[in-house]
């Protein structure tokens, strides 16, 4: 076994072309066996066996910068980089991060969990290369969905103008997570088939090469032959035309042509962009078959492929799913929109049946955002889904063009609150304070699955403005389904039980937590009453001002930013309402970024459990503040 003995990247410096194309294959039997028990980023991670080692068999990492777009796809290069005796723990708390994560290893020079930043990084590091009189490398690998973001076109246009020494690997296997989509897809596709335009560019070359310099003259004649030979074999040089020295496509699964295109890549001054063609899932065939359900697997059996999923109730996504498709039987001004996230949010099932009002724009949040705005204003009823910390990209769209508009956009925020193994740059506790305070917008989070559908129709039928509903990445409750969607009284909250002692006002999956700190109290003699707080904007205000009268302290339990979240509002609002006697205590997310495990454990991190919520409450009241906080 080679891989046993592959502690560092300069433990590869010695192997031959066949020694290293033994060791990937020892590399995709040891993923398939490990991610077979913790899940994770499978099929991205097959794809790039060869291309990872042959970046640390050429360069010296840290000294030359790897930037992995995204991330998720750099269990390989932990592997080569002194982790692989930590794989058991990966995606699990306090283990090994399943993105670059920069405190593991002075070999992860870059952390992203969002697409399309490799390139603004890359560009960033040479130039602080070149201030500082440094001689490193410096590579960003990013894939071809990555390209379809607003921001990595930016980054292109920017390093193609500064001319820096920089590469580029666009590792191209036709996915994002879903199939990609949208036009530079399409011309990327030219280019994979498009072999005479290199072999006439070889050819060309090596003729020009010949002449002697006898003139400036026939030197720009050269050139300009060069450019109509590109244009009449294949339309529109697009990377060239960026300022990059293009090479390529090459098979990113053949270690002699790779490492050879690689190092020749690595003499051209200037930017270039190595075009390598990969196979998402390669090596495992129920990954290659469906690259697209085993980007992100959970754990399953080898043999058979067959992943293990708990049973029980419905996730909410899934309820999500359902309540739009009858929705959009009923009312046709309805589009379902998603940033090219059409499994993840549970879409896919609606582009089956509604596949003429199904938009997958791609890994462009921003554009879709945008595009939503003006559906609505034509008379449709753009459903945006996007999960929390994807439309985080999406902010100044929000504000500008669906918001200050007016814009009747409803926003399906999926993966609100804790997201478990994928951890902080996915967790989705930041979406409140960020959207509550921007004038016209509405916002709710249901209970259970029930409200959800409820929530669903309420958004379908709001027609004031835009307005989202959050909802988080578990199971629902288990409770019955009521088959006709009632939408809910507008802006009201819910009693879920009474009490004359104090005050829990919780949203979403903290619902249980509240009822169960409510039944710890009891036992102290404590009547807690517990209040869904369903519509976090606007807020139930007539149920503020009597809890205010009645003088009852309260406790605002979420699943959410501490600051700007639906503690704050509350708080804001009995300050501006003169109610300056009333206790109100938040408990949520602290100010601190929460690392992956499970979403209990994260829970548990950050307090929101039911002692924690019991002791604090005790604190409120007067005659009881002396005890110690949690214990109850």
């Amino acid at each position: 076994m080679l891989l046993e003995h592959i502690n560092e990247p300069k433990d590869l410096k010695s192997l031959s072309i066949a020694q290293l194309e033994q060791l990937a294959a020892e590399i995709r039997t040891f993923l398939i066996e490990k991610l077979s028990s913790t899940g994770g980023h499978l099929a991205p991670n097959l794809g790039v066996v060869e291309l990872t080692l042959a970046l640390h068999y050429l360069f010296d990492s840290p000294q030359d910068k790897f930037i992995f777009d995204v991330g998720h796809q750099s269990y390989v290069h932990k592997m080569l980089t002194g982790r692989r005796d930590q794989f058991d723990t990966l995606r699990q708390y306090k283990g090994l991060c399943g993105f670059v994560k920069r405190a593991e290893s002075p070999h992860d020079v870059w952390e992203a969990g969002h697409s399309s930043t490799s390139l603004s990084a890359a560009m960033g590091m040479a130039l602080a290369r070149d201030l500082k009189g440094d001689k490193n490398k410096v590579v960003a690998v990013i894939g071809d969905g990555a390209l379809t973001g607003g921001m990595a076109l930016e980054a292109l246009n920017h390093i193609g103008h500064e001319k820096k020494n920089l590469m580029v690997i666009l590792n191209d296997n036709e996915m994002s997570i879903a199939p990609n989509v949208g036009a530079l897809h399409h011309y990327l596709g030219k280019i994979r088939t498009d072999r005479h335009y290199q072999k006439a560019k070889e050819e060309l070359n090596q003729f020009l090469n010949k002449i002697p310099a006898i003139g400036g003259k026939l030197a720009k004649t050269a050139e300009r032959l060069k450019d109509s030979i590109k244009y009449l074999l294949m339309s529109g040089i697009l990377f060239e035309q960026f300022g990059f020295t293009y090479l390529g496509p090459v098979d990113g699964h053949d270690l002699t042509q790779l490492t050879e295109l690689l190092d020749q890549a690595s003499r051209v001054p200037g930017p270039v962009l190595v075009h390598v063609l990969t196979v998402k899932g390669k090596g495992y065939s129920p990954a290659e078959a469906d690259s697209f359900k085993w980007h992100g697997a959970s754990p399953y059996k080898i043999e058979s492929g067959q992943m293990l999923k708990a049973v029980g109730p419905p996730m909410y996504t899934e309820v999500f799913s359902e309540a739009l498709m009858e929705l959009a039987e009923q009312d046709k001004r309805i589009v379902a929109v998603t940033p090219a996230m059409p499994g993840g949010s549970g879409l896919l099932k609606f582009a089956e049946r509604y596949p003429d009002r199904m938009i997958d724009v791609g890994i462009a949040e921003q554009h879709a955002a945008t595009m939503c705005a003006a559906l609505a204003m034509e008379g449709l009823k753009p459903v945006y889904a996007v999960y929390s910390t994807f439309l985080q990209r999406a902010y100044d769209q929000v504000v500008h063009d669906i918001c200050r508009q007016n814009a009747n956009v409803v926003f399906a925020i999926d993966r609100a609150g804790f997201v478990g193994a994928d951890g902080e740059t996915h967790q989705g506790v930041y979406d409140i304070p960020f959207l509550r305070h921007i004038p016209n917008m509405a916002i709710m989070m249901p209970k259970d699955e029930n409200e959800l559908r409820r929530m669903m129709k309420t958004a379908v039928d709001y027609d004031d403005g835009p307005i989202a509903i959050r909802y988080p990445r578990i199971s629902g409750l288990g409770v019955t389904i009521e088959k006709e969607m009632k939408p809910i009284p507008f802006g009201t909250w819910e009693t879920l039980r009474d009490g004359d002692s104090a005050v829990i006002a919780a949203i979403g999956p903290m619902i249980p937590v509240a009822e169960e700190a409510a039944e710890l109290l009891k036992r102290e003699g404590l009547n807690v009453r517990v209040i869904n707080a369903r519509f976090i904007k606007p807020l139930d205000e007539a149920m503020l001002l009597k809890i205010a009268d009645e003088g009852l302290p309260m406790l605002v339990l979420e699943e959410g930013s501490e600051q700007g979240g639906l503690g704050s509002a509350i708080m804001e609002f009995y300050s501006l309402q003169h109610k300056d006697d009333m206790r109100v205590r938040i408990v949520g997310v602290p100010d601190l970024f929460v690392e992956h495990g499970s979403v209990k454990e994260q829970r548990l991190e950050v307090g929101l459990t039911p002692d924690r919520v019991a002791g604090e409450l005790i604190t409120l009241l007067p005659r009881l503040r002396k005890r110690v906080p949690g214990q109850v």
